[in-house]
């Protein structure tokens, strides 16, 4: 019998919570709390008071003697996949506007300071970027990010002026002020550029997916080599293809119709 100490679960409530729940699986849907226990391996008076609060907050579901995940975790669950699904349904128009611009293509989300990269779709005639799908960009250093700091508004843009800028490419914009001032332009114009920010000899232009209350859901960008590419000129494809995203995502995404009139 699997024993708490053989285990070495963390006196922590999270840990200990996280032992309860991973306790489940496709093979394991209802268990018994002394089969809980065991599979978690924390004591059972200790399971007990945790299965208890568990319950109580929605996690678990309790029928009988038989213990099984809850529904609010079903809830929580569908929240995480939001990227996934927003990724599947910018899939084609991105695609398109790479087949349009014949430069790289990326879906972008903030996370924290940083981008995070949903999709990427390189284009034959744009520099070789380092960067992947599942990768992060600091948000000030990229268009994308900097379309996302100026839709997230002051707690988004205090989050980064609030530590150091440190450079990623040639032009890295590294004042906060120049960087409050380039995000209250995007502010206006809808749009963000990129030169050589990211890296050398990199350009590129950006524009936020809204939800339908307005706030940044992503934001769609498109990056080729600095000089070739026209950022102004690939503008307002970006722009039609990140309202008809979050047409298709979001169910009325009637400020996004306003930002890109």
């Amino acid at each position: 019998m699997e024993r708490a100490a053989e285990r070495n679960i963390p006196d922590v409530a999270v840990a200990r919570v996280s032992a309860v729940l991973d306790a489940f699986d496709t093979d394991h849907r209802e268990l018994r709390l002394s089969e809980l226990s065991r599979r978690c391996g924390l004591p059972k008076s200790t399971t007990s008071r945790l299965v208890t609060e568990l319950v109580r907050y929605g996690l678990l579901d309790r029928d009988a003697t038989r213990l099984r995940l809850g529904a609010r975790l079903a809830g929580l669950g569908a929240l995480a996949s939001r990227p996934r699904d927003l990724r599947a349904t910018a899939l084609p128009y991105l695609r398109d506007l790479r087949e349009t611009t014949r430069q790289s293509v990326h879906l972008a989300v903030l996370d924290g300071a940083d981008v995070l990269l949903l999709a990427v779709l390189r284009g034959p005639d744009s520099p070789p970027l380092p960067a992947r799908a599942g990768s992060r960009l600091p948000a000030y250093a990229c268009a994308s990010g900097k379309a996302l700091l100026a839709g997230g508004g002051e707690t988004a843009a205090g989050l980064v002026c609030g530590q150091p800028l440190t450079p990623v490419g040639p032009r890295t914009v590294v004042a906060p002020a120049s960087l409050r001032r380039q995000l209250n332009q995007v502010r206006a114009a809808g749009l963000a550029y990129e030169s050589e920010e990211s890296g050398p000899g990199v350009g590129g232009v950006a524009c936020t997916v809204l939800h339908a209350d307005g706030r940044p859901a992503a934001a769609v960008a498109v990056s080729g080599w600095a000089g070739r590419v026209n950022p102004r000129a690939c503008g307002p494809a970006v722009r039609t293809v990140a309202l008809a995203i979050g047409r298709a995502f979001c169910p009325t995404p009637t400020a996004h119709r306003r930002q890109c009139r």
